[in-house]
């Protein structure tokens, strides 16, 4: 197994070298409206410190937006009523940028003028890390292949959707990470579990910084905890619980803060009234999704899901209805939603995709142990 193992980490370091290859001609001015707020965020940071949270457009003493906004041709770019991204709020008479402080303020810890190459590499190396991880965890070559073809897949949707908005980068990285901690959360011992779950809050309430809808990410996990608790009505489950819910308002603290300050409350949205209406089923939202790759890695995640259920295994059925209650509340949202881009069901499948990786990957090393330990008992 171990040249195999060799020979399918070249594979992935190939991959990773075609992207970084890519990404190192990228140029940050593309003339799309998303970036060049997303670049103001991170050069408000740069400038203001912690202050540059605050988005009032007003802020903008030294014309960086205008500039902006003149290289890409934008006629009205001295109309504040017409600046890209910015909403207006009627209670304290000034425009604010729409999105949540995360993904600039991730730029910002680059240098202006070369923020959006370095944060994609980083984000590259970091799915390859975990790639790798899952890639050494498997014991067979069912697995390997498992994991090389899953790695593969990662590493090529680090380019496409990834570069279709910045906020796509720092969202992979955090669905990595939570999807290994949620399947070491069902293995552990239940001294450790609390700890795990709270880091799992913890980069789930982060990663809203980064996009508001991945809100939605921790949907399975607050329905699981819950029901749970109600079952099992015991110190643990609660603490549980308890972790999970005051770790992921930590994580998204940055953004209630920023609604604070930008929108005059907490729990006051900063987006413009097409992304807070109703929800409603669009025929065309529905079908653009049937025919995009997001769609098709979603088909996967139930698929897989359905199968850790039949795998036996009270641990892989737990796994399961964590994943079906997330994937359920995330696919209603956004099917309902009046918006449809290359990106949005991203997060959800990635979670979902990372998490059901490794939990195979760790049933398969239990089961494979447990048969080597008591052949008779397999073989019957």
């Amino acid at each position: 197994m171990k040249p195999l193992k060799i020979i399918c980490g070249l594979g992935l370091l190939a991959i990773l070298a075609s992207n970084i290859w890519s990404i190192s001609r990228w140029h940050e001015s593309r003339g799309v409206y998303d970036d060049l707020c997303y670049l103001r965020q991170a050069h408000l940071f740069q400038k203001f410190g912690l202050g540059g949270i605050d988005t009032n457009i007003t802020y903008d003493g030294d014309d960086y937006l205008k500039n902006k906004l003149r290289a890409i041709r934008f006629a009205e770019w001295n109309d504040v009523k017409r600046v890209p991204c910015h909403t207006y709020i009627p209670a304290a008479d000034k425009y604010v940028m729409q999105y949540p402080p995360g993904t600039g303020a991730a730029l910002a810890l680059f240098p202006d003028g070369y923020q959006v190459i370095p944060l994609y590499v980083l984000a590259n190396f970091t799915i390859f890390a975990f790639a790798l991880f899952g890639l050494f965890r498997a014991r067979e070559p069912a697995t390997l292949a498992l994991a090389a073809v899953f790695g593969l897949a990662a590493l090529y949707l680090m380019i496409n959707p990834a570069k279709a908005s910045y906020s796509v980068p720092p969202t992979m990285m955090v669905c990595a990470a939570a999807g290994l901690l949620t399947a070491r959360f069902f293995a552990s011992p239940a001294p450790h579990r609390i700890l795990l779950i709270a880091l799992i809050g913890l980069l789930i309430g982060l990663s809203v910084n980064f996009r508001l809808p991945n809100l939605f990410l921790a949907a399975g996990y607050c329905l699981y905890l819950a029901g749970a608790f109600l079952m099992a009505r015991t110190r643990q489950a609660f603490l549980q619980g308890f972790a999970f819910g005051v770790a992921f308002l930590l994580g998204i603290a940055p953004t209630l803060i920023a609604n604070a300050i930008n929108a005059g409350s907490p729990f006051s949205t900063t987006y413009s009234s097409v992304d807070v209406v109703p929800p409603e089923l669009n025929s065309g939202v529905l079908l653009s999704y049937l025919v995009d790759v997001q769609f098709t890695l979603l088909a996967i995640s139930v698929i897989w899901t359905a199968w850790l259920w039949r795998f036996d295994h009270r641990r892989g059925r737990q796994i399961a209805l964590l994943l079906a209650a997330n994937i359920a509340v995330n696919l209603i949202f956004f099917v309902t939603h009046p918006i449809f881009t290359p990106y949005y069901i991203i997060p959800i499948d990635m979670l979902s995709l990372w998490t059901l990786l490794f939990a195979t990957l760790d049933l398969r090393r239990e089961r494979a142990a447990a048969g080597a330990a008591f052949p008779e008992t397999a073989n019957a």
